[in-house]
Formats: structure tokens, sequence, C-alpha cells
């Protein structure tokens, strides 16, 4: 299970899911039928997001299928944001729809970002 703080054009929310993999095609199209076809996402730590949510986590939890599934545990991304330490989770991984698909055989899921390098 991961638990993904994710950015898209729309706003921001936390979701839960039970796929192993970012770049699995299958997660992506689930994101894409809710017509999010780009995004950041950060990796948060399953058991802060547990002591942050409580029993709200455990109902969301035991609602999450064992494999190929995904539940919203938060849809105020703001509340989200407040609550993040950026310096204590992973730079995001990056996912453009559009930029794959005009790049055949590239990865739909860019690395994590270097935040070293990063001009910003």
């Amino acid at each position: 299970m991961k638990v993904l703080y994710l950015i898209t054009g729309t706003g921001s929310m936390l979701i839960m899911t039970s796929y192993q993999s970012l770049d699995d095609n299958n997660f992506l199209q689930k994101l894409t039928a809710k017509g999010i076809e780009k995004f950041l996402a950060y990796n948060i730590p399953v058991e802060q997001a547990k002591k942050w949510y409580g029993n709200h986590f455990s109902i969301v939890e035991q609602d999450l299928m064992p494999s190929g599934d995904l539940r919203v545990l938060d849809y105020n991304g703001s509340r989200v944001f407040e609550r993040l330490n950026f310096s204590k989770i992973d730079p995001p991984h990056i996912y453009d729809k559009a930029i794959c698909a005009d790049m055949p055989g590239h990865q739909d899921i860019y690395p994590p970002i270097n935040a070293a390098r990063s001009p910003l």
C-alpha cells in the first residue's frame, strides 16, 4: 500500500493505493478516467498518514482492495499541504500523459527530481 499526495491541475488530494508502482498502466488509466493526465506525486509514509487521520485512515484502508485499487483519503489538498514537511519526504514523481504520448518508448513516470539541481 502507498499513500500519495497528488498535485494536479485542478487541485491536490491525498490518496491511498494498492498499486505497487506509479508507472503501472492500470493505475495511470484510473487517474486518466478521472481526468488526471498530469500530476506530481509525493510518497507519504504510511505511518505518518495513520497519525494524521487516525480512525478515518483505518476506515479507508479497510475499503481498499488488496491490489489494483485506489481511494481518496483526503479531498482537501490544502489541509494536506499544511501538514507536509517537504524536507522529510522524497522528491515528487512527475507524470504528463501528453509528453509521454509524443515520445514513443519513453517512460511514463519521470524519475524523482534531484532537489539539489533544481533552479527553484
